[in-house]
């Protein structure tokens, strides 16, 4: 169980999980196991905002261009953890744990057989590419699946629980409240198949 909450430590430091989710991205994309599904339960909620966006990857892979789903075919993006953590030896420790892996953009959904595309705003860079290279497509790909039409934005509600399919959705937490107000999410993930192997290539 992970407590994604804005609410300080004891003794007044800021929480690590302050900032949890809020770039588009799918859970534990950075591992070789990434998250079959998540649960998430709103504990308590800001007055106004905090809510979160799904998007249909499903759709956004669907509605590339013939030309644009050839080029990404067999193409890898660099997922790794990103989440902010103002601890410099458990900081550390997480990239130890957890190297950047390379992940499929393209991923066929092993229970439906659907193509669906597997980016997010975490993925930097393309395996084979420098990041100057990957900018550009990875900034097109996000853009192109984040598309109003594909997109679900669930506004909380406490006690709501919500779940999803990792495998053919991204989400993000938008950080549109005040801060001063108590934000406590719960959420678990549900270990999905192997997918991905670790990249030990040059990062630029």
């Amino acid at each position: 169980m992970l407590l994604i909450t804005n609410e300080p430590k004891p003794g007044g430091a800021p929480s690590d999980t302050r900032y949890t989710g809020r770039v588009w991205h799918s859970d534990h994309s950075f591992t070789l196991v990434p998250a079959l599904g998540s649960l998430l339960r709103a504990v308590e909620i800001p007055e106004v905002g905090g809510e979160t966006m799904f998007t249909n990857m499903y759709l956004a892979y669907e509605t590339l261009s013939d030309g644009m789903k050839k080029l990404i075919d067999g193409l890898h993006g660099i997922h790794s953890t990103a989440r902010k953590i103002d601890d410099a030896d458990r900081a550390a420790d997480m990239k130890r744990r957890n190297p950047p892996v390379a992940q499929p953009l393209v991923r066929v959904h092993p229970e439906t057989g659907r193509k669906a595309l597997y980016v997010g705003e975490k993925v930097k860079q393309i395996a084979g590419m420098t990041a100057e290279e990957s900018r550009p497509l990875l900034q097109y790909l996000c853009s192109h699946a984040t598309r109003h039409e594909y997109v679900y934005r669930h506004q909380w509600k406490k006690d709501d629980l919500v779940m999803w399919d990792n495998r053919c959705t991204m989400h993000i937490a938008l950080a549109d409240f005040d801060e001063t107000q108590l934000r406590h999410m719960e959420r678990t993930t549900v270990l999905g198949t192997p997918s991905g192997h670790v990249y030990d290539g040059p990062l630029h």
